[in-house]
């Protein structure tokens, strides 16, 4: 599985080229953002409107940036670190998404401690190396507003916490300097005037925060079932190091397929809209691969997996990787032992 693919390209699988989903994708948030701003009169045409914004950052995010911050988006640098930036505009930092993401994630997914995608805190039970509180048996019903609100905590909050201490989990890094810094406050300036100032010159003050929670609930909730569905289900692992060191008893490889679990491979739209995330086994193993190339590369990972006896998981839907998901949260809310292995 240590075959070279392009970053760049046309797939098979899709029509467009990632420069013109690029192109489709920023129109969307563009259009979504002028109707909602200009257009809007009544809260029957600010709602879909706000939605419509909500899922296009998110697309943005799936597509663009997570592709750049990766190193995935292009075989320029630059290019890459154009595509990353773009959080910046959706009220995060490219900065601080590379540890949270790039490092902690990728480098120990679902590993209580390290991995901060897992930890919400006593307020949820994601695995079974977690305390296990009472009110987690209802974790599955109140968890989605949790997610939701995901986006309005790095806008308004995680970032600047970071930057006054840094830090992620166990992963410990330094303040932005130089550019990473100057991004960061003209990321921040800019999302602040494009999500409060600017509709502020049309709408009334109270209106705005109302239709900004809106749609930062809608991107955060989207973004949070994502990420958690390709993780946080039951066929997924939640190993633990060996005891007394930090020491994880499967090789890197082995262990990002038997954390990640894929769904809807089948169901190209989707694919489309998530950036590939849908195909997280591959993308755990090949992070620095444009995600257009994911439906390729998939059966070819599979057939390696089955060949080496390791289980490549995979839901057919994704109503399906919800089912799991919201089965795992029902078991981590009433059990204690460990579940480190697949049910």
């Amino acid at each position: 599985m240590a075959a070279h693919f392009e970053t760049t390209g046309r797939s098979r699988h899709g029509a467009w080229t990632l420069h013109v989903k690029t192109a489709v994708l920023i129109f969307w948030l563009a259009a979504s953002y002028l109707a909602l701003v200009w257009g809007a009169r009544a809260w029957w045409q600010a709602v879909p409107l706000a939605i419509s914004l909500a899922l296009a950052m998110a697309g943005v995010g799936f597509n663009i940036q997570h592709d750049g911050n990766h190193g995935a988006y292009s075989r320029h640098a630059a290019v890459n670190k154009l595509a990353a930036l773009s959080l910046n505009l959706l009220g995060g930092d490219a900065y601080f998404w590379h540890f949270k993401h790039n490092i902690a994630h990728h480098s120990y997914p679902n590993i209580v401690g390290a991995d901060d995608d897992i930890r919400l805190g006593a307020a949820a039970r994601l695995s079974p190396h977690q305390p296990l509180h009472w009110f987690h048996r209802f974790q599955h019903v109140y968890i989605w507003a949790l997610y939701a609100l995901l986006a309005l905590n790095w806008q308004l909050r995680g970032d600047f916490r970071s930057m006054i201490k840094p830090g992620v989990a166990e992963t410990r890094l330094s303040r932005p300097r130089g550019w990473d810094l100057l991004w960061f406050w003209v990321g921040k300036a800019a999302f602040l005037t494009l999500a409060f100032v600017v509709p502020s010159l049309r709408h009334r003050f109270a209106d705005v925060v109302a239709v900004y929670l809106l749609t930062t609930a809608v991107l955060g909730l989207t973004l949070a079932t994502v990420f958690q569905l390709a993780h946080c289900v039951e066929e997924a692992r939640f190993p633990l190091p060996a005891a007394g060191s930090r020491r994880i008893e499967r090789d890197f490889a082995t262990h990002q397929i038997e954390t990640a679990v894929d769904f809807a491979r089948g169901n190209p739209l989707l694919t489309w809209y998530l950036g590939g995330l849908n195909y997280q086994v591959e993308h755990h193993l090949f992070p620095k691969t444009c995600h257009i190339h994911y439906p390729d590369i998939s059966p070819i990972v599979e057939a390696t997996c089955r060949a080496h006896g390791i289980a490549h998981q995979s839901h057919a839907t994704m109503r399906a990787a919800l089912g799991s998901h919201v089965r795992w949260l029902k078991r981590m809310g009433r059990a204690s032992g460990d579940a480190s292995q697949p049910a």
